[in-house]
């Protein structure tokens, strides 16, 4: 059962740089940022007003109100996400109610609803008054809870909480769970919140960004003058199937995922660790069987701090250096979409193998000791992909590491 490979055959994507995989394949050939100011976050009490901006989606047209109720902002991203994903992959109303259906997306927090509810209690005194939809709103598990209802989902079910990884880790558990012959067909992915409830607290950090005067040129992964990470979100989904289901049923193939890596820092627990990202690395590779020499890009984590940035570089270039795998980290577009982070890299990641390009690592202009090192792609590089990894890291030193793979004789 463990030989059992693992596909994509759908994906799906909401986010600061397009709603639709059509306009993210194009802001990544481009280099197009989603970055800009939000002017409630210095009144709120922020330090930066700076945040990836995404559009909330209509969903009028497409759920009835009593659906919608239960839904976070997260939820609404997923839910956009996981339609055009299950279409890509052939799925229809009809395959969710003949076939077990799994669901495991990474979501870390729903602030939002929390906040609100607590005014309306703070202000009335009343918990009758709340209604019910706030409990679904509020729960880590928003997305899991709310998708599954939605489309009838009836395999494994649970959400993975592990800070900025969520996304990745969701994907990694999807692709044991298939090949371990648990289940068949898995909808993976991540969703983050941007109301400015969500990151108040990670702004006290002094973590984001002060470059207010530049938004698009703020986020600026392994650049010498980097000065911190922009918060962002949205959601990505993938439909994560077994191979042979998939032949069997005319899917579309869009990538394979050959290797998930993990590690723990077991450190400070906001300290990154180059021995840690090492371990998830290295331990995705095996898994897929390959060596860093096989690697032809990387995925990079780098979210434009000056010690996470630095430790990775660090990484990288213990496990690759020498070799010829190009590196950008798409957070210089993206910036940090958090929870969402693991799995919508993952989405970027097969959108450049299927193009052949590596998008550019944008405002790149001066690499630091560390950086200098690396084979970083500053500019969108046109080259064929055959092996990409994604990295994930976390608070609390949680790594996930991603293997992709072009698909072979499909």
């Amino acid at each position: 059962m463990n030989n059992r490979r693992v596909v994509i055959t759908g994906m799906g994507i909401w986010s600061c740089i397009g709603t639709s995989k059509d306009e993210v394949l194009e802001s990544l050939r481009i280099g197009r940022s989603g970055i800009g100011r939000e002017d409630i976050r210095l009144g709120y009490g922020y330090q930066s007003d700076l945040t990836g901006i995404v559009p909330d989606p209509d969903l009028k047209p497409l759920l009835h109100r009593r659906l919608r109720t239960g839904m976070s902002q997260e939820a609404e991203y997923s839910y956009m996400a996981a339609r055009e994903a299950f279409a890509q992959a052939l799925v229809d109303e009809k395959f969710l109610a003949e076939r077990e259906v799994g669901i495991i997306f990474g979501n870390d927090s729903s602030a939002k609803p929390v906040i609100e509810a607590e005014k309306l209690m703070s202000e009335k005194r009343d918990s009758a008054l709340l209604g019910s939809g706030l409990i679904f709103q509020s729960m880590n598990s928003t997305v899991n809870m709310n998708l599954s209802s939605i489309f009838g989902l009836r395999g494994i079910n649970f959400t993975v909480s592990a800070a900025c990884a969520s996304g990745s880790h969701s994907v990694g558990l999807g692709f044991l769970m298939i090949k371990q012959g648990l289940q068949d067909v898995v909808l993976c992915g991540g969703a983050q919140e941007v109301n400015h409830f969500s990151m108040f607290t990670f702004d006290a950090l002094g973590a984001f960004s002060k470059r207010m005067s530049e938004p698009e040129r703020a986020s600026r992964p392994f650049d010498r003058d980097r000065d911190g990470l922009i918060p962002s979100g949205g959601a990505a989904a993938l439909v994560l199937e077994e191979y042979e289901s998939a032949i069997r049923r005319g899917a579309p193939i869009l990538a394979e995922v050959t290797g998930y890596g993990f590690s723990s820092n077991g450190g400070g627990i906001s300290q990154p660790s180059d021995d840690g990202s090492v371990i998830a690395m290295k331990r995705a590779l095996d898994s897929a069987n390959l060596s860093p020499e096989d690697i032809d890009y990387i995925n990079a984590h780098a979210t434009s701090t000056p010690q996470g940035d630095m430790f990775e570089a660090m990484a990288l270039d213990r496990l690759f250096h020498g070799t010829h795998a190009l590196v950008s980290s798409t957070k210089g577009m993206t910036g940090h979409e958090c929870w969402m982070a693991g799995a919508s890299e993952i989405v970027y990641s097969v959108l450049m193998m299927q193009n052949d390009f590596v998008a550019p690592n944008v405002n790149f202009e001066n690499p630091d000791q560390y950086s200098e090192k690396l084979n970083i792609a500053a500019e969108t590089t046109p080259c064929r992909l055959n092996n990409v990894i994604s990295n994930s890291f976390g608070f609390g030193g949680t790594n996930s590491a991603i293997v992709l793979q072009q698909v072979k004789d499909k």
